[in-house]
């Protein structure tokens, strides 16, 4: 079968776009002399001698290192650095997000003790409900395992006053 100049155009043009990503591929000599190879530039600690190729249109210190406008640089330069090495502008916000966090903190637990009392109170208020009704002397009955009914006797109904006088003792504070 003979190739058609149809095919042989979309090889060519596949062809084309393959190279056309292999084009920006840097390789440099580290430091140590090992030969590195990216799609990203080396380091600005990498001399322009080091640099064995790089993507064409590029030049190796400008790419390498590409250095924003000078009137830009002082307009968003970061307060200087300290005598003691530590960036201010870095610690003063290390600070607020220490303080931040512990607010946080302070929140949560304040919201759990909230949510701890509430549950205090609406047990105390079930286990008064439940000894007003043991005190009045009707009769009682609950389900056993079973699933069936059983009514309680004078001995079942103490035990139950004396384990609901523990819950309000627990809860009613």
């Amino acid at each position: 079968m003979k190739p058609t100049r149809l095919t042989l155009l979309a090889l060519t043009l596949t062809l084309a776009a393959g190279l056309g990503h292999a084009q920006a591929i840097w390789k440099w000599k580290d430091k140590d002399g090992r030969i590195q190879i990216s799609d990203r530039a080396p380091p600005n600690d990498v001399p322009a001698r080091d640099i064995l190729s790089q993507p064409a249109g590029t030049s190796s210190k400008a790419a390498a290192a590409a250095p924003a406008p000078v009137a830009d640089a002082t307009k968003a330069a970061p307060a200087a650095p300290a005598a003691s090495g530590v960036d201010s502008a870095l610690e003063k916000k290390r600070k607020q997000d220490a303080a931040d966090k512990a607010s946080q903190l302070a929140a949560a637990q304040a919201a759990d003790k909230a949510r701890v009392a509430a549950a205090k109170a609406e047990n105390c208020s079930r286990a008064r409900g439940h000894m007003a009704a043991l005190e009045s002397g009707q009769r009682m009955s609950r389900m056993n395992a079973n699933g069936e009914r059983e009514f309680l006797d004078d001995q079942a109904r103490a035990a139950e006053s004396a384990r609901t006088r523990q819950m309000m003792d627990s809860n009613c504070q």
